[in-house]
């Protein structure tokens, strides 16, 4: 993990506290694959808030919603967010953006530097994520494996470019202590469980203390307040939505993974994300 700024001497300045917090993306910080007993979701975005002081004591928003992708972030979510002068805003995005055909890695970095740089202009800590070899937690078969790989290699390369331009602190998801265990993934493998949650609230927490803030009360990886999960759950989350996402998904991949395996049969080294366009 990296952080905004060199963690404090002891005796230098008191942690700064937190006053405002946004969190910003997709699905995951929507907080699915999260659920709560009495419907809906809960999600890191809550969890990371109790962290950071008492109940009403930090301004929330979270202006994420399902599907999004980068240029989502900066036309429809962007605004909101600045209006909560936000002391430190959470993005977790990028995702959506590697499944589908018109995958633009420039297009991409444009509104991704775009987004950290209003929202650092507006006086935030801005923490993003750094992603994972997805393919290692959901199945696929080979030639769109490798394609979400290469993906996801191009993601992870702008992300490593903002975080670099901007200073702003990046959780990385690859190297996250248990992060590819099976705990960690809700029924779908596309989200976190609740642990999964926990432990990316716990580590931005974390980065947050490494850049001098406050963080009270440290997110604990154990269980509670969210609702069981079942093997009816996993049934009917195969049958009514794996199998068709899988299906649609993988249309959007498949003329990518083609270029891919026919390079691979000529002996040709693999196409990056940038090159296939």
């Amino acid at each position: 993990m990296t952080a905004e700024t060199i963690a404090p001497l002891p005796g230098a300045e008191p942690a700064r506290v937190v006053r405002g917090l946004v969190v910003l993306g997709d699905s995951t910080p929507v907080g699915i694959g999260d659920p709560l007993p009495g419907g809906g979701w809960r999600g890191f975005g809550p969890l990371l808030l109790g962290s950071l002081g008492a109940p009403g004591a930090v301004r929330y928003a979270n202006v994420s919603f399902p599907g999004a992708r980068m240029a989502d972030v900066r036309r429809r979510q962007l605004g909101a967010a600045v209006r909560v002068r936000p002391d430190v805003a959470v993005l977790v995005v990028g995702m959506n953006d590697t499944l589908r055909s018109d995958f633009d890695p420039v297009a991409l970095t444009e509104d991704y530097d775009a987004v950290v740089a209003a929202l650092r202009a507006a006086g935030a800590t801005v923490l993003t994520v750094r992603f994972h070899d997805h393919s290692r937690v959901f199945w696929l078969p080979g030639p769109l494996r490798r394609a979400l790989r290469v993906r996801i290699n191009e993601l992870n390369a702008v992300t490593d470019a903002v975080v670099a331009r901007h200073r702003i602190g990046r959780l990385d998801l690859d190297t996250l202590p248990g992060g590819y265990h099976r705990a960690a993934w809700s029924v779908d493998r596309l989200h976190p469980s609740e642990l999964g949650h926990r432990m990316l609230a716990r580590g931005f927490g974390e980065l947050l203390s490494d850049a001098g803030f406050a963080v009270p009360h440290p997110v604990s990886l154990a269980r509670g307040g969210g609702r069981e999960i079942t093997a009816a759950h996993h049934l009917l989350w195969l049958v009514l939505k794996g199998l068709p996402w899988v299906w649609r998904r993988g249309r959007d991949l498949v003329p990518y993974a083609a270029s891919i395996a026919l390079r691979e049969l000529a002996g040709a080294p693999a196409l990056s994300a940038r090159q296939s366009h």
